[in-house]
């Protein structure tokens, strides 16, 4: 089985010295892909904003991206996202499980591969847009690797690359949102279309906007760094387990 980690924010150190680098030619652009052997399983890493983290979140070649996972043979996906907290569902410091998201990108990025013409038109469900099986193959791993994990929440998506006004993050909430990023929204829905079955999870930096007592504050590297190391550890895991979970 191809898998695939699609890493933001801090996940360069994904890729090690073990990984080869593969720059893929798409009918959307080029991507860069590194490939790592698990096994007699193929693991892929994604960095979303390139090589040096040089791509803002609005610019990313989100297609492309998706469409070199599907040209290598990918079956299964999971992304690692950066966060606000609007909730205390996943707090500052903590990690969780998308179950929902909320797109509010307002059409300013390509989220789509069914443009019309040739390239057809669909419609695609996204009443469940997260693989229940890798949601549930993420959470029995936490469980079992001790590590704290918010079984669900909802993805709040901003188009970038500035941060949202504490007006706009009070509405979120009040939408039900949880948590606050720039990326999933496009990811999800695309590789949705691809037909790879896709999950999502979060670390969160700081509270959104309006939300922080202090005023507006992150939370230390080294600890953002020790976040995305188990995140890592847990979807690696979990992507290994995922195809012997129970739908």
């Amino acid at each position: 089985m191809k898998s695939a980690i699609i890493g933001g924010t801090g996940c360069q150190r994904l890729v090690n010295k073990e990984s080869v680098r593969h720059e893929i030619s798409t009918p959307y652009g080029h991507a860069v892909v590194f490939e790592r052997y698990e096994g007699p399983d193929t693991l892929y890493f994604l960095l979303r904003h390139g090589e040096g983290h040089r791509v803002p979140p609005h610019l990313v070649n989100y297609r492309a991206n998706i469409a070199a996972l599907r040209q290598l043979g990918v079956t299964q996906a999971i992304g690692i996202y950066a966060v606000g907290s609007i909730t205390s569902v996943v707090l500052p410091r903590m990690l969780g499980v998308i179950d929902q998201f909320i797109d509010f990108t307002g059409g300013g990025r390509e989220a789509t591969f069914f443009t019309g013409a040739d390239a057809g038109v669909k419609h695609v469900p996204m009443v469940s847009p997260y693989s229940k099986r890798l949601r549930t193959s993420l959470i029995m791993e936490a469980s079992r690797m001790d590590i704290p994990l918010s079984p669900k929440g909802t993805y709040v998506c901003t188009n970038g690359p500035r941060l949202e006004t504490p007006a706009e993050i009070a509405m979120f909430r009040r939408w039900g949102a949880d948590y606050v990023g720039m990326t999933a929204a496009t990811e999800t829905i695309l590789a949705n279309e691809a037909g790879i079955e896709f999950a999502g999870t979060v670390y969160s930096l700081n509270w959104a906007a309006g939300l922080d007592a202090e005023g507006f504050s992150f939370i230390e590297e080294e600890i953002a760094d020790r976040a995305i190391d188990r995140l890592q550890r847990l979807v690696e895991s979990a992507l290994h387990l995922g195809k012997n979970a129970v739908r």
